[in-house]
């Protein structure tokens, strides 16, 4: 069952219960989704929802992914499938798919988002895609495995760096309340 408006929009209100001061970052999120746009379909413009992992191993350090579109170190993470049946789902399948690590040996922290961050994309012209928003909801996980067999049409190595490494303040502040 693919992720629908009221589950985006409850994941969000769930979020904004733990974190009310992000209500006006995330206005545009909701404003979408009560205009009726598809926010689960990559084309929707000026913006669409994108699912991204925390994944913390088991020494407390992050997993980070090159990213070949974009040749930086990032959070795995990307666009939702039509497979995926909640947010939660969608960033762990990307997980899994980027960092070849197994399922099975992935716990997510919580059902909420630790994270929802809203970020400019650039236009992309062999996808002729315009430049655009990504609102990405981010979910930590844990796990005691190593990483797996990357998935290298997307990504081209993979690293555990230490949580200092994350340069959003805000998002480093959250991962490591979320490890004490």
């Amino acid at each position: 069952m693919a992720i629908t408006p009221n589950h985006i929009r409850t994941t969000l209100a769930d979020y904004l219960d733990q974190h009310p001061e992000a209500k006006t970052e995330l206005a545009v999120v909701l404003g979408l989704l009560d205009n009726g746009d598809d926010l689960t379909n990559r084309k929707t413009l000026p913006g669409h929802v994108t699912a991204g992992a925390i994944l913390v191993g088991p020494d407390g350090r992050i997993m980070h992914i090159l990213h070949n579109a974009t040749g930086k170190w990032l959070l795995p993470g990307g666009h939702l499938e039509a497979s995926d049946g909640t947010l939660l789902q969608a960033a762990g399948r990307e997980l899994t798919e980027e960092t070849g690590i197994a399922p099975h040996v992935i716990t997510p922290h919580s059902q909420t988002p630790l994270h929802i961050d809203v970020h400019p994309i650039d236009a992309n012209p062999t996808k002729d895609e315009p430049a655009h928003q990504h609102f990405d909801f981010r979910f930590l996980f844990r796990t005691t495995a190593d990483i797996g067999e990357l998935q290298t049409e997307e990504v081209s190595d993979a690293a555990w760096r230490e949580l200092e490494s994350i340069s959003d303040d805000l998002l480093r502040q959250r991962i490591a309340q979320a490890l004490r």
